[in-house]
């Protein structure tokens, strides 16, 4: 029987057509083949898996990296007439997170953190599942965290096999032939063939411009007031993001707020929904905010700081223009601003040290300090404790990672020198295929200054309009 994708696009999820990708993504998985799939920002990657759970008989895991975005997710499904659909992730009580775990399925979705999947308990319970679909969405966590920062996510291959080996979608923005490499080791290791639907990472209605300044303070000002519309900031601390935010509230009438992983759930949350109903003008935010957010009209997303790698720079100008509307991407750099992201690579210096001296305690006495190290550093001592590998073994990941964000660096210091075309530059780094020909609106390397681009801005609706649909507030309402 030939399914009409279309028609139950438009009957299911109210769309009249599909976003690039979408459908070759959906077509692979009907044919339960397992995927990778890389499409540009913006595309609405989460319908690829939302599509797919109504076809098919059973559960669909949904491995997601940040709090927020599974909180977006569920919104999103319950929006759609889904009301089986849960996140089970660390803001559960304990009695909620029991009664979930006991009435797992009962639910169609099922949005975790990897940090929760990894957990006994819920390893025995996700066996039990007729599991149609394994998503991990915003795959380049994989490589990007699943070392050093959350090595929950080097367990996900193996938890696939428990729960029987599952048709398996694996989902991200931006991937290097090198990320595309550590995506198919870490996630589709017992997989026999796979199949790839790649997009290429352009956005070409953002335009892209570096501003190599010496008072970026003044500069940033001036962009603001000219540009009149919603956008983010990207800071590269907590303390610059609120320093930033302290500067806008004196300088402009903007009204803003600052957002960081220092902040309490609910105050992310509330905050995202503040900017998303177009209450906050402008957000100064670490990298902490963004993955998945869900308001298609932020015209601009300016870097405060130098990012730490063009990947993440892409993902985070990404959340611009989503309604393909023209917008545009500034980067403010001053001579040293990569100094941060040195001081940050040190740390995992001083990891590595911290490493040999371990290997100079008994297997006892190694469990014994487990209290005085920090939640990452615990973790990895556990995995060696339970033989997931050697000390050594770490060592050689957290150097080869280390090696790898000074590479990374390196590159995003390149770009923002770059004498010739800065989209170019980005799609070869994705190794991706140069048509030749210069866009308009391109970047300040083709032509593009920020006066002649700031007329072409779509001004966004009037201070405080509440665009949210009744749909939200009466979700939001009756979560609370």
């Amino acid at each position: 029987m030939t399914i009409n994708l279309e028609h139950v696009l438009q009957k299911k999820f109210k769309f009249n057509a599909f976003k690039p990708g979408q459908k070759e993504v959906i077509e692979q998985l009907l044919q339960n083949q397992d995927t990778l799939a890389v499409l540009p920002t913006g595309t609405g990657k989460s319908l690829c898996y939302q599509f797919v759970g109504q076809l098919l008989a059973g559960t669909v895991i949904i491995v997601s990296p940040l709090l927020s975005l599974m909180e977006d997710q569920v919104i999103q499904l319950q929006k759609k007439g889904e009301s089986s659909v849960i996140a089970l992730n660390s803001s559960l009580s304990f009695s909620e997170k029991q009664y979930v775990l006991h009435h797992l399925s009962d639910y169609k979705y099922i949005l975790i953190s990897p940090e929760t999947l990894a957990q006994q308990e819920v390893r025995k319970k996700m066996a039990t599942l007729k599991i149609a679909l394994f998503v991990v969405d915003e795959a380049h966590c994989v490589s990007q965290w699943g070392v050093d920062f959350r090595p929950e996510y080097t367990k996900l291959a193996k938890i696939q096999v428990e729960c029987g080996n599952p048709l398996t979608l694996a989902l991200t923005a931006t991937a290097t032939p090198a990320v595309k490499q550590e995506i198919v080791k870490q996630v589709f290791t017992h997989k026999k063939a796979i199949s790839e639907v790649i997009f290429s990472v352009n956005r070409p209605n953002i335009g892209l411009i570096v501003n190599q300044c010496t008072e970026k303070k003044e500069a940033l000002i001036s962009y603001l007031i000219q540009l009149k519309s919603k956008g983010i900031i990207y800071c590269a601390t907590r303390k610059t993001a609120e320093k930033i935010n302290r500067l806008i509230k004196e300088e402009t009438s903007l009204k803003s707020a600052f957002y960081h992983g220092g902040l309490t759930a609910n105050e992310r949350s509330l905050l995202q929904q503040q900017f998303v109903a177009n209450q906050l003008d402008v957000l100064c935010a670490t990298n902490a905010f963004g993955m998945g957010i869900d308001k298609p009209d932020v015209r601009f997303v300016i870097h405060y700081d130098c990012p730490d790698s063009l990947e993440n720079y892409v993902q985070e100008i990404g959340r611009a223009g989503r309604d393909g509307q023209a917008s545009v991407a500034i980067l403010l750099y001053q001579k040293g601003d990569e100094s941060v992201h040195y001081y940050f690579q040190s740390e995992s210096r001083l990891d590595r040290a911290l490493l040999n001296e371990l290997t100079s305690y008994q297997i006892d006495d190694r469990e014994m300090l487990l209290p005085g190290l920090n939640e990452i550093q615990q973790k990895w001592l556990q995995g060696y404790l339970e033989k997931e590998y050697t000390l050594d073994e770490l060592e050689q990941r957290l150097l080869r990672k280390e090696k790898e964000r000074q590479q990374q660096l390196t590159v995003m210091l390149d770009y923002i020198k770059q004498a010739k075309c800065r989209r170019v530059f980005i799609q070869r780094y994705f190794s991706e295929k140069i048509d030749g020909n210069i866009q308009e609106n391109c970047c300040d390397k083709c032509g593009l200054s920020f006066d002649n681009y700031k007329a072409r801005i779509v001004q966004s609706p009037e201070e405080n309009e509440i665009s949210e649909q009744w749909e939200d507030i009466l979700i939001r309402l009756f979560k609370e």
